[in-house]
């Protein structure tokens, strides 16, 4: 991108998994970077991290943290987003944060940009990032939303470890080298570090991403279908989600069954989503080409395959969507946020 003015730039859980991409994106898209502060918990604080040729040592997160910042990346988990970003609001900063924390604050836009670009003016200095899981999905699904309107949406998930954090990769690799080996390993994370009872990932699959609630849906769940609600602007529409950890690093997978307000060509579908911003439409069955998780892994692009028209109803049709959680999921969308907004200023 191009822009005269530099930013000074904060990075929240700078030495998290999504605040190190982060930090890798701003350098790489050689985003206007004047001034750089790094912020963490006080277990990271003295840490060093290299950045354009130099080191800048990380400090430790607090409300007087954000005295001259423009614009501020948080992703250091919900908790310390309430705590700080009003904070760094009344600092001055515009936030974008990557937490839960302020995601269905009717006065702070969600967004995904290419899907609501247009609400991102409406910040009061937050704004949110989508659920790793959602953003994917609705940037695939827009373009048929603006075409052909969207009734309901059945979406299956097949994600990453990595969506639970570097430790939950650790636990895979060590679980995976362990049970190959025949012996025995206590989980310790999954699908929820706070709960009594864990499972191993190894060789499975867990349908449990976060907490239940009492309707019987989880806290991921319901996230896809709130937050899918409020990114298309349509409080009617019709959403479910089973949300399934499996033994991957990166990359979630989505399996979409989605039902349009009209009768479609196919091929009209098909062109739709390869001429999409963002969107890459790999879909040939003859050939066995089709998104993978792994294929998907360190690239910004979300991928779409195994587009075909439902059997039993004229207006569905089935997609499967994937993405890098790490980066379209959370920093890349976060950065592009980032560039947006210092290209309006």
């Amino acid at each position: 991108m191009s822009t005269q003015k530099l930013f000074h730039i904060a990075v929240v859980g700078s030495s998290g998994a999504v605040g190190r991409q982060i930090l890798r994106l701003l350098e790489e898209r050689n985003f206007p970077v004047g001034d750089l502060k790094l912020l963490a918990s006080k277990r990271s604080a003295g840490t060093k991290v290299p950045f354009k040729g130099r080191e800048i040592t990380v400090e430790e997160a607090g409300p007087g943290s954000f005295e001259g910042v423009d614009i501020a990346f948080f992703s250091a988990g919900g908790d310390v987003s309430r705590e700080l970003v009003p904070h760094a609001v009344e600092s001055g900063a515009v936030c974008i944060d990557n937490t839960n924390a302020f995601r269905m604050d009717p006065e702070v836009p969600l967004i995904v940009p290419e899907v609501n670009l247009d609400r991102l003016n409406e910040h009061k200095g937050i704004i949110a990032n989508p659920n790793c899981s959602t953003i994917q999905m609705v940037a695939a699904l827009k373009p048929l939303y603006d075409r052909f309107g969207i009734s309901r949406i059945i979406v299956s998930t097949y994600q990453a470890v990595s969506g639970a954090g570097s430790r939950a990769v650790d636990e895979l690799v060590r679980q995976s080298r362990r049970f190959l080996d025949g012996e025995e390993d206590k989980p310790e994370l999954l699908p929820v570090a706070s709960l009594p009872v864990k499972h191993r990932i190894a060789f499975n699959a867990i349908p449990q991403i976060d907490k239940f609630h009492d309707n019987g849906f989880t806290n991921e769940e319901m996230k896809m279908i709130q937050e899918t609600k409020k990114i298309l602007g349509e409080e009617g529409l019709d959403v479910t989600a089973t949300c399934v950890r499996i033994p991957v690093l990166y990359g979630h997978s989505e399996s979409v069954y989605v039902e349009l307000k009209e009768e479609y060509d196919l091929e009209e579908v098909k062109s739709l989503l390869a001429s999409a911003p963002g969107i890459v439409l790999q879909d040939n069955p003859a050939e066995q080409q089709y998104p993978l998780a792994s294929n998907a892994a360190g690239r910004l692009e979300t991928y779409v395959g195994r587009v075909r028209r439902d059997l039993s109803n004229p207006k569905a049709l089935n997609l499967w969507i994937v993405s890098d959680n790490l980066l379209k999921g959370a920093a890349w969308n976060a950065v592009q946020i980032g560039e947006y907004i210092a290209i309006e200023q």
